[in-house]
């Protein structure tokens, strides 16, 4: 798949900061998907995420994530979702990305 080329201007519309994990649920409605509560500095905020095949949920709470903030919410199988964790895929891998030392929840990513 050839990348799409975004103008600077479109990506720096994005709202992209250090969040810390408050806490995890099972999605109720699927068996991928999990119901993370997280801080990102003005508030708390819930977004669904398809880590359960990598990630337990003990490996999740408490940890620092990064997460786009300003999409507009969605509903993924009826939970609604206010952003997006961002992760890397290598081969069969799911890997988080987070900052390499403490970060303050709210960081903004430049």
């Amino acid at each position: 798949m050839e990348p799409v080329i975004v103008p600077f201007a479109e990506f720096k519309k994005l709202d992209i900061r250090v969040a810390k994990v408050l806490s995890v649920e099972n999605h109720p409605n699927a068996d991928k998907l999990y119901v993370l509560k997280i801080n990102v500095g003005d508030g708390e905020r819930q977004i669904v995420a398809g880590l359960r095949p990598y990630y337990t949920a003990e490996q999740l709470l408490g940890r620092a994530i990064v997460v786009v903030v300003n999409l507009e919410p969605a509903k993924p199988r009826g939970v609604e979702s206010q952003g997006m964790l961002l992760a890397a895929q290598d081969g069969p891998n799911v890997l988080l990305l987070q900052p390499d030392r403490e970060a303050a929840a709210g960081a903004r990513v430049l």
